[in-house]
């Protein structure tokens, strides 16, 4: 095997723990960030929400991996902006998605309704009467 191939297969392995971690989504707007305002049609990040940063650097702290899951995501050009809001308000970098995948073991968000398992029924009243 060359040593080629040899970095190929480490990158791979890397590459496939990485996506087998287990993680916590954290919407942005209105749950880790204040209600943005809107900036020219724009809707600007607000200041952090201080209880949600706490428990987000705890976790982090902890060495779980969190992922901010926010529908910013939806646009490439939007990313660098919450880049740059996590890196002003002192957060690591991390990963921004808008897609959850099977090793998401819980997404906090300001308009998420909390359904048991397996039985349909709500476990918060019903937002859509």
């Amino acid at each position: 095997m060359t040593d080629t191939q040899k970095l190929e297969g480490a990158f791979y392995l890397i590459k496939a723990a990485a996506k087998s971690t287990p993680w916590i989504g954290v919407d942005l707007d209105s749950t880790l960030a204040i209600k943005p305002k809107m900036v020219d049609g724009i809707p600007a990040i607000g200041k952090p929400v201080p209880a949600m940063k706490a428990r987000v650097m705890a976790w982090i702290a902890d060495g779980k991996k969190v992922k901010i899951f926010t529908a910013r995501a939806d646009s490439t050009g939007a990313i660098p902006a919450v880049e740059r809001w996590l890196k002003r308000y002192g957060f690591p970098a991390l990963e921004i998605t808008n897609k959850k995948d099977r090793y998401c073991t819980a997404i906090y968000d300001d308009i998420a309704v909390t359904v048991e398992k397996n039985t349909g029924r709500l476990l918060a009243p019903e937002p859509h009467k």
